[in-house]
């Protein structure tokens, strides 16, 4: 039988093809190897605050997979997550937003979108991202594929003066709520048609509105206030109502103490029945009661809470300090509103993150360049993690709930 004879420039294009082929297939290859093949449920990070760095997780080894630099100023950085829980995207102080790939531990992509950002959401379908600013003050909300900039959303007050903005959310219904600090404002802002979004504008919340949590059901917006007394609060199922004021009380006849951090209510404990938020000024933790919203107890505490959290069971509220007591951590147990556990990770103590069932909870002790792995079941420690002045720690688990 006689082979067929093929002109010879065809020769040489199967040639080109085969080694384009194997070339790229080694390139894929090469590409694929350095990120990990693997679900990403069990992975978070940890900021590394004075470096401009993070680590990448792994919750069940208890281990550190990877380490980004590059991130600019992360002294107050935050973190939200794709809803695929692949991409991270980073809040920095220096307004920097950046977008890590969590499987491949690389920097995908870093804006610095304004002078000083205190942080961010992502919406409801996980197309975009909000960023809050100090400087110039105002919202933007971005791609989150392309971190192109989709709405440039101003916070003005009465005077056109420019506000801070802090306590940004994401709610039910494609929203994002935020409070504007010096001009005492808490608005909502409608994204459904991201070429014209919708902002709806509650005056006169309280003065200096420094930070705010919604309720896991998305219902429920309280932000906290500092320059008095007391906590505003919106009812997101009824925002015709208005804005409602809540324990403007709890101060009353007390001495002030000074404040050297303020407390963080995003990581608010509402268990069953109650609330658990941090007293400003005080050495106390508030429980409230969540149907009618009144005071519902108080618990003396260590120190000024920063965060007051919960296990996500509710059985348990964990409670670290502000300097110059932020070497403890104390549990609460919530049926009997008693402390039943100090905890002395040791100086530093600026995060706690629950892995997503409970079992345990990670602490990072900035001072000890370490982050510490408590059994909440014991309290005992299981396991330390080297890293550099650590802060906030941020679990994937975070992609799926509503507010975080």
């Amino acid at each position: 039988m006689k082979l067929p004879v093929f002109p010879r420039y065809l020769i040489r294009s199967c040639r080109w093809i085969i080694f384009l082929g194997v070339f790229f297939s080694g390139f894929n290859q090469a590409v694929s190897a350095e990120c990990l093949t693997r679900g990403t449920g069990d992975m978070g990070l940890v900021i590394e605050r004075a470096t401009g760095s993070l680590q990448v997780l792994d919750t069940t080894a208890k281990a550190s997979l990877f380490r980004v630099e590059g991130l600019g100023d992360l002294s107050h950085a935050s973190a939200v997550f794709s809803r695929d829980e692949r991409y991270a995207y980073i809040f920095g102080r220096d307004g920097g937003l950046s977008k890590i790939d969590l499987l491949c531990g690389t920097l995908v992509k870093r804006v610095v979108q304004a002078g000083n950002s205190i942080g961010g959401a992502i919406s409801q379908d996980g197309k975009l991202i909000a960023v809050s600013n100090y400087t110039p003050g105002g919202v933007k909300i971005f791609d989150a594929a392309t971190l192109d900039l989709v709405a440039d959303l101003p916070a003005l007050d009465d005077k056109d003066n420019a506000s801070k903005v802090v306590g940004l959310v994401d709610a039910p219904g494609q929203k994002f709520v935020y409070t504007l600090y010096d001009a005492g404002q808490i608005r909502i802002v409608d994204m459904t048609d991201t070429a014209a979004p919708v902002v709806q504008i509650y005056k006169n919340i309280g003065r200096q509105p420094y930070d705010a949590l919604i309720s896991s059901d998305g219902r429920y917006y309280i932000a906290g206030l500092f320059g008095e007394d007391g906590l505003a609060l919106l009812d997101l199922w009824e925002p015709d109502k208005g804005v409602r004021r809540i324990l403007d009380q709890y101060g009353r006849g007390k001495e002030k103490l000074p404040v050297y951090k303020m407390p963080h209510l995003e990581g608010w404990a509402m268990t069953g029945r109650h609330a658990f938020l941090p007293a400003v000024g005080q050495h106390e933790v508030l429980v409230v009661s969540n149907d009618s919203w009144k005071e519902a107890g108080r618990i003396a505490v260590h120190g000024q809470p920063v965060f007051v959290e919960a296990q996500p069971d509710g059985r348990q509220v964990w409670v670290n300090f502000a300097h110059p007591r932020n070497d403890t951590v104390q549990v609460i147990d919530t049926q009997t509103m008693k402390i039943v556990k100090t905890l002395q990770p040791g100086k530093g103590v600026l995060h706690m993150e629950f892995s997503p069932r409970g079992e345990s909870v990670w602490v990072s002790v900035r001072d000890a360049d370490e982050v510490h792995v408590y059994d909440t079941a014991s309290f005992e420690r299981i396991a330390q993690l080297p890293a550099e002045k650590p802060s906030g720690i941020f679990f994937t688990a975070r992609a799926h709930r509503t507010g975080l």
